[in-house]
């Protein structure tokens, strides 16, 4: 079958007010534990408390226990909350598009974004198109991208660099509230060994101009403590790192990052993000604390061309309309935009079916669903 193409360029037509957004309000959650086995509480949250400056970023990567991403996890624990959801609620969740965070961070960056591209597969069940990653091509391009960061002279491996978002995240949390935790705990936690297994991930329900998305993503740390009301406000923090700003290159470079920080934050609801400064040799230097909603507004003042907020919701808007009409049929879909090209593809790879995307145990329990509703009606 042949590839639909939606044109991004050119991105002047997605200028103007933005495309209404629905507040996310999270719905469900789930954990991860230190041996990545999976959780249907809240047993992973962390709360934060400031880092001390001058620590050094690159300590402990010898014992560093990391997660292993070699499997494909697809949808499977997004799934299993909807589910649990569901199965509370007696009914099936309004949404169009069920994905990951990620996913959609991809897509609303893609006007001002093309150096990478991205490959998805999405598959159409029960009217709602549920998009995971291809593993294959994250695998591919993760490693062309290492290749190129070891080929710049004078740098720390991009293993080392990446460790240093995982130290910086580790330096800034508690596994309880500050009044729960000893001294002790908090003036050591520079010698904890670093883990990715892990997580807390929260799973919400937004809106984009006409669709209706839930959107599962992995949050950092909480201010204060988790409101009793469903669907209220979270005091979310998102933890980045950054290197100082020496100069103009320096804050360019910035501003391009500040565009992803947005975009992640503000499609999980996270309302305040703390990024920590590093020097070049991994010394953190600097808290700062920004506003996820000034962001754009603070871009804006600063006469940033590299991005525009409004430009990113309203072609996210266009495009999932496209989307939702393209992928009209079951079987599985590819969605890929080649490296530094101008278009999306989408284009059918498998005829029938769900693929991997969704686990039989899901697709059963749509299944009942369905039956207990009829029989109910």
């Amino acid at each position: 079958m042949a590839s639909q193409v939606f044109n991004i360029q050119p991105i002047g037509r997605f200028n103007g007010s933005s495309e209404p957004v629905k507040r996310p309000k999270e719905f469900a959650c789930f954990s991860y534990d230190n041996k990545h086995e999976f959780h249907l509480d809240d047993s992973s949250m962390q709360w934060y408390y400031p880092p001390r400056l001058g620590a050094d970023l690159s300590k402990g990567f010898d014992s560093f226990d990391k997660h292993d991403e070699s499997t494909d996890e697809h949808l499977d624990s997004l799934l299993k909350a909807i589910a649990s959801y569901e199965e509370e609620e007696g009914k099936k969740i309004d949404a169009n598009i069920i994905t990951w965070r990620g996913m959609m961070t991809k897509i609303m960056s893609a006007p001002f974004e093309d150096r990478d591209g991205f490959e998805m597969n999405a598959t159409l069940y029960q009217d709602c198109i549920f998009i995971e990653e291809n593993f294959e091509a994250k695998q591919i391009s993760k490693e062309q991208q290492n290749k190129q960061q070891r080929g710049r002279r004078g740098q720390f491996s991009p293993e080392v660099m990446a460790y240093w978002g995982y130290k910086f995240e580790a330096l800034s949390c508690l596994p309880r509230p500050w009044g729960e935790v000893t001294r002790e705990f908090i003036e050591n936690r520079d010698e904890h060994v670093v883990s990715n297994n892990a997580q807390y991930c929260s799973v919400v329900r937004t809106g984009i101009g006409k669709a209706t998305l839930c959107l599962g993503g992995e949050v950092d740390a909480i201010w204060d403590s988790k409101p009793t009301e469903k669907g209220a406000p979270i005091n979310w923090i998102e933890l980045k790192t950054s290197a100082e700003i020496r100069d103009d290159r320096g804050m360019n470079n910035f501003e391009r990052k500040l565009m992803k920080f947005w975009i992640q934050s503000f499609l999980l609801g996270v309302p305040k993000i703390i990024v920590g400064f590093r020097s070049q040799d991994g010394i953190l230097t600097k808290l700062e604390e920004i506003q996820t909603a000034s962001i754009p507004e603070t871009a804006a003042k600063r006469g940033v061309r590299s991005w525009d907020a409004n430009m990113c919701i309203n072609f996210a808007s266009a495009f999932l309309d496209w989307l939702k009409i393209t992928i009209n049929d079951e079987g599985v879909w590819r969605i890929r935009r080649r490296a530094g090209s101008s278009t999306i593809e989408v284009s059918k790879t498998e005829e029938v079916g769900h693929g991997s995307i969704l686990t039989e145990e899901f697709i059963n329990w749509r299944i009942k669903l369905s039956l207990s509703s009829n029989t109910a009606a």
